[in-house]
């Protein structure tokens, strides 16, 4: 199920003049002269802080607070709704809606939320009836018809939800990939609709420069057999094509999609830590990667776990570093996230007793990228 908002809201977090909405070089007493809204945002903001940091029941009361101010703040009554929705407080995060649709009965956030409210309750019917007027509202919104998929398909209309399915899909291409992996599509996966779902995140995985099955597998978590499967009817459309390279003393395959495709929509070539580009800009991320794996050292000499995780992290987060890291180094990386989980479970113990094992990984990682910003500066 794909949400209006992450199950745990992750919105950065802010500092001390962030979080009261004053810039560092402006006075406060000029903000709440100049901005009429300044109470209610100061409080709204503080709100979003303390979601972002998982204190619901702080966010709720700043929200409340910015309500007082402004009772028709839909903003606020959205994202108080949403707290307590993530406080299993149903009844009163329907309040919040409610309210919303008071002021603006055509909300398509307010509808799809009710929706997820009905979700949760296993009353598919009724959360169903609220996303389709969410769509009404608002027709070009990808997740509502995500979420009209879901329901259809727990409610095992088939065809109803594939064609919601790939409506969303249409708008945002990122909702294939998600369905791959979410079990409320269970009911419709064996049906040939949704295998052409599956075909669509293998081009796509593709098309963003994955050519192995084994990145791709990793990539998008679906089973080896059924990437294999959807490239092999990729092939047979004549879609993509597929090579064996020879890497030591093993012959991989690999897949690209065909000129004329590639042409029309656009390829993604990934170079050692990036797609490519020139070399100044690669060098800078070469940098940045050795910097990374500083960070790491510094944390596991201080025992810090904590730190040692989110340093890991860098490596791992397909929004930092964990393409990259697929990419040329799969088996390092794989290992990376395997300490992450045993640190996370484990804590200090296991810092202890592998903290030579972790290191050297980092070191064979940093003689390979120290080789290649060395290539690349000389080049320059």
């Amino acid at each position: 199920m794909r949400k209006l908002f992450k199950d745990k809201p992750k919105e950065p977090k802010t500092d001390s003049t962030e979080e009261y909405n004053i810039e560092p070089s402006v006075n406060p007493k000029e903000s709440k002269l100049t901005d009429p809204d300044y109470s209610r945002n100061k409080h709204f903001k503080k709100g979003v802080a303390m979601m972002a940091d998982e204190r619901m029941e702080d966010a709720v009361l700043a929200f409340e607070d910015a309500l007082r101010i402004d009772p028709g703040h839909v903003d606020s009554l959205l994202k108080l709704g949403y707290a307590r929705f993530h406080m299993d407080d149903y009844s009163r995060a329907m309040e919040a809606y409610n309210k919303v649709h008071q002021i603006d009965v055509t909300n398509a956030d307010a509808w799809n939320l009710k929706g997820l409210i009905f979700y949760k309750q296993k009353n598919y019917e009724k959360a169903l009836e609220c996303v389709e007027k969410a769509i009404d509202s608002d027709p070009t919104d990808g997740m509502a018809w995500y979420n009209k998929g879901c329901y259809q398909s727990l409610l095992n209309h088939i065809p109803e939800s594939l064609d919601a399915l790939k409506r969303s899909v249409e708008i945002d291409v990122k909702n294939a990939k998600k369905a791959v992996r979410d079990k409320d599509f269970e009911n419709v996966k064996a049906d040939e609709g949704f295998r052409r779902i599956v075909e669509v995140v293998v081009l796509e995985s593709i098309r963003q420069g994955y050519h192995k099955v084994g990145q791709i597998v990793w990539t998008t978590m679906m089973g080896k057999a059924e990437v294999e499967d959807a490239a092999r009817k990729l092939i047979e459309k004549g879609l993509i094509v597929k090579s064996e390279k020879n890497i030591g003393f093993q012959k991989i395959d690999e897949y690209e999609i065909v000129p004329e495709l590639a042409e029309k929509i656009g390829v993604e070539k990934k170079g050692l830590l990036s797609t490519k580009k020139k070399s100044p800009i690669l060098v800078q991320q070469l940098k940045e990667i050795s910097e990374a794996i500083q960070a790491v050292r510094v944390s596991i000499e201080k025992g810090d776990v904590k730190e040692l995780i989110a340093n890991l992290d860098v490596f791992i987060d397909s929004a930092k570093k964990g393409p990259q890291m697929i990419e040329h180094f799969f088996e390092e990386h794989r290992e990376i996230r395997l300490y992450k989980i045993r640190l996370s479970d484990k804590g200090y113990e296991f810092l202890e007793a592998n903290k030579k094992k972790i290191l050297d990984l980092f070191d064979s990682i940093e003689t390979s990228v120290t080789k290649k910003l060395r290539s690349e500066v000389a080049q320059n």
